[in-house]
């Protein structure tokens, strides 16, 4: 049995999700530059000394709190993907891919957060709270390419065609991801996400509003793309 969770462990996790709350609230209706230690402390009705007691700076703060995001999004991907368990990998990648662009086009504040910020050097320590929730989160739709490299592989380049500096990344994220997909099917997947990432960041960014007013056919479209290039069955609407 677990050991059960003492009462002063208790408040400070209430504490943790009231700061949450706060600096959520102030990115949202504020923006990224309203969210201090000082304006989170306030919302909260404490001393900003007196929330480095739960963080030790304004930059681990700004990780956890954009791996409460990163979770959040992770948690509606990974929903709409076990929602269709019983059908084939492509359409769990779909799934999983519109379940994204839900959650960014709802959440646009802290979609915007979580990709179009720079990340603090505290925040790519891999032992970072941010890190890890960034890991899960790529580890949806990695998982999902694996199985589909292994079940029905997909086209892939030449290694050997691709420029050396190219070719060196790839060797490393291959190693990276225990192989699980060799470098040249890494090459697609990285490939792939990229495009999906940058269209919803456009779209969530308002990049696009020059043009559209309803992205969605556009997403879509991406999807029928992606769906040629992993050799998957046409995307359906």
């Amino acid at each position: 049995m677990p050991a059960p969770v003492s009462r002063r462990e208790r408040l400070r996790q209430a504490t943790l999700e009231e700061i949450h709350a706060a600096a959520r609230k102030l990115l949202v209706e504020q923006g990224s530059a309203a969210v201090t230690i000082n304006a989170v402390a306030r919302q909260v009705g404490m001393s900003g000394p007196a929330l480095y007691h739960y963080f030790a700076g304004h930059d681990e703060l700004v990780g956890a709190v954009t791996a409460g995001f990163f979770r959040e999004m992770t948690a509606a991907m990974e929903e709409a993907r076990d929602a269709r368990a019983d059908a084939s990998v492509g359409d769990r990648i779909l799934a999983a891919c519109r379940a994204m662009r839900a959650w960014a086009v709802a959440h646009p504040a802290e979609f915007g957060w979580i990709f179009a910020s720079p990340i603090a050097a505290p925040n790519r320590r891999l032992d970072s709270a941010r890190h890890q929730a960034a890991l899960r989160f790529e580890q949806v739709l990695l998982d999902l390419t694996v199985e589909l490299w292994r079940t029905r592989p997909f086209p892939v380049p030449d290694l050997a065609a691709l420029p050396p500096s190219l070719r060196e990344q790839l060797v490393a994220y291959s190693a990276a991801v225990d192989g699980q997909l060799p470098p040249e099917a890494a090459h697609v997947f990285l490939d792939c996400w990229i495009r999906l990432y940058g269209l919803l960041c456009m779209e969530v960014l308002h990049q696009l509003d020059f043009a559209y007013t309803d992205v969605e056919p556009v997403f879509e479209e991406c999807l029928r793309d992606l769906s040629a290039r992993l050799a998957l069955d046409p995307a359906a609407p």
